[in-house]
């Protein structure tokens, strides 16, 4: 397998599965089987190229996840073109500067909303531009038209023809990263950077084509985008979610084997849990807490009888209540865009949900190691993957070489020599270190580590990540680089508030006033005394501020892979934190 729509022959041949995607329309789930996925990608590449479509030319798809975004996927690379995938949520601006660069020749917009948004920031320039929906949209052209086209020119041979003329070497994506403190970058990444990547990945976890996989998070993101690919080599049948707010009724439908999740869906899975706990009553709270609190010193390595026992307890009173919430059939979890507390690790673990953390970037198609079935260390992003190499630098940086690294950025030899040095070695300015057994441990990101007055570097990830496992706590920025002390800005979370203001006999309803409320900021209190009292004393939080804002890719405070965008908060709060620091 060389090329990404190899899958297709290489599915068929193999799986011929039934079910090898499935979307939700209308209620019903609508699946499509390895022999039809891979005849409709092939009439749509065939329609593309009746268009006039060539190799090298850039489609771009803005899209929900669902199986047509795999069959415009497939049909396009067959094609020859290069797909730019892009976030739904990418402002207006950002979207113009992107299509501006790799002036495409036809985009798909999976529905209304998304297909008005590229109208609008086209304008003029639309009429150049073939556009397509999945949806059924007013006035739009429906993609089965181009597939519908290329079934009547029933050209195999031509087809075959672009094929044979397409290899590993050749440009299959541009994938621009969201930028956490600057504009987006295009990541060019080839046939052999993805394919190399899935299929390196693919045996680390033990899964079969027994398995069902549910997909969630963005197919456009190159985590996710991997992940597809991966399942599909494997014969996984993939079943998309409609949306995060669906997600849960999703699961109970599917019961996945296998889901790849962000810390944050854990998070709030974990936090949906603790507030079942608060609210119970009785034995049935002092047995919630007691089953939580085993979890939290959960060793996989650590079967002796009496731990056995309990766990069996345990088990029967709460943590199969906890694998309900996942569809209560999961098999594997897999974890990336950023680190994962262990304390939730453990917990899950304990409960009969493997979540196996890795760890990678967009240049590297993303994966660069993983916590392998069988072979896990918590606290640590795991080992490297087959054909992969990874070593730390003089000043602590993470350093990766291999067949996935990415060839450049678009458009921009001076940021690709920056990235990657004379010898190959992607810089991934990602600090950690290695043990002596080859597992990865991320301590922060190179750039956002900071030194305060007193000398000693902090780390504001590792913080944040403590702090957010409070309940209260949605989400909060570190600040204190060059300061004699660490402050905090805290965004409540308004779901659990609200939950604990109603078990606690609170009568507001109005959040920012309760959020005011001297009973609620004494809860915020505890929750940093808490933390202090854990932590040494130059990562000790002296100022906070709870603040009434939310933040959001879309009002800009985070990134689609729902990182910070430090340098932006740090500009926007900068008078909050002035203050927190004047002798008064």
């Amino acid at each position: 397998m060389k090329r990404i729509f190899d899958l297709l022959d290489f599915s068929v041949k193999n799986y011929d599965k039934e079910v090898a995607l499935a979307g939700k329309r209308s209620g019903e789930w609508i699946k499509y089987s390895s022999v039809k996925y891979k005849e409709i990608s092939e009439n749509i590449a065939l329609g593309l190229i009746g268009m006039g479509v060539a190799k090298g030319d850039k489609i771009l798809t803005m899209s929900t996840n669902c199986p047509e975004w795999n069959f415009v996927d497939m049909g396009m690379l067959m094609a020859g073109a290069i797909h730019v995938p892009v976030f739904p949520t990418i402002p207006d601006a950002q979207l113009k500067v992107i299509i501006s660069q790799v002036n495409p020749k036809v985009i798909f917009a999976s529905n209304k909303f998304f297909y008005n948004k590229i109208l609008k920031v086209l304008g003029s320039a639309q009429s150049n531009i073939n556009i397509f929906t999945f949806d059924s949209v007013k006035n739009a052209v429906h993609y089965s038209e181009i597939e519908e086209s290329g079934r009547k020119s029933d050209n195999k041979q031509l087809l075959d023809e672009v094929k044979s003329g397409i290899s590993e070497e050749d440009v299959a994506s541009i994938i621009y990263t969201s930028g956490t403190t600057s504009k987006p970058k295009g990541v060019v990444l080839t046939h052999k950077n993805h394919v190399s990547n899935f299929l390196a990945a693919a045996p680390t976890l033990k899964m079969n084509s027994n398995f069902v996989g549910l997909s969630y998070l963005p197919l456009c993101h190159v985590y996710e985008r991997m992940i597809n690919y991966m399942y599909q080599s494997l014969g996984i049948s993939i079943y998309y979610a409609e949306s995060l707010a669906t997600i849960s009724d999703n699961m109970k439908d599917v019961k996945p084997d296998v889901i790849a999740a962000v810390p944050l869906f854990l998070e709030k899975i974990y936090s949906s849990i603790l507030k079942k706990g608060n609210s119970a009553k009785g034995f049935r709270k002092k047995i919630f807490f007691w089953a939580l609190n085993l979890a939290e010193t959960y060793d996989p390595g650590n079967k002796s009888f009496g731990k056995r026992i309990k766990y069996k307890i345990a088990d029967f009173f709460v943590y199969r209540k906890i694998r309900k919430v996942l569809g209560g059939n999961v098999k594997r979890v897999i974890c990336g865009a950023a680190a994962l507390q262990p304390k939730i690790l453990r917990t899950l673990w304990a409960a009969g949900i493997p979540v196996h953390e890795g760890y990678g970037l967009t240049e590297t198609s993303p994966l660069i190691t993983v916590n392998h079935f069988g072979r896990v260390k918590f606290g640590t992003i795991g080992e490297t993957i087959n054909g992969v190499e990874v070593k730390i630098n003089s000043d602590g940086e993470i350093l990766c070489k291999g067949p996935n690294v990415f060839t450049g950025y678009y458009q921009n030899s001076e940021l690709t020599k920056e990235a990657i040095d004379n010898e190959g070695w992607f810089h991934t300015l990602d600090v950690g270190f290695m043990d002596e057994n080859g597992f990865l441990t991320i301590t922060g990101r190179k750039k956002d580590i900071f030194k305060t007055s007193s000398g000693l570097y902090v780390a504001p990830e590792a913080v944040e990540s403590t702090l957010k496992l409070s309940p209260f706590i949605e989400n909060v920025l570190i600040a204190g680089a060059n300061r004699n002390f660490l402050s905090a800005l805290i965004i409540p979370d308004e779901e659990f508030i609200t939950s604990w203001c109603f078990l606690n006999g609170i009568e507001e309803k109005d959040f920012k006033k309760m959020i005011k409320l001297q009973k609620v900021m004494n809860e915020f209190v505890l929750e940093i005394e808490k933390y202090n009292f854990e932590s040494p004393e130059t990562e000790r939080i002296l100022r906070f501020l709870v603040l009434e804002d939310k933040w959001s890719v879309d009002s800009g405070e985070i990134t689609p892979s729902m990182k910070l965008k430090r340098s932006h908060l740090l500009e926007k709060y900068s008078p909050i934190l002035e203050n927190f620091y004047s002798e008064n």
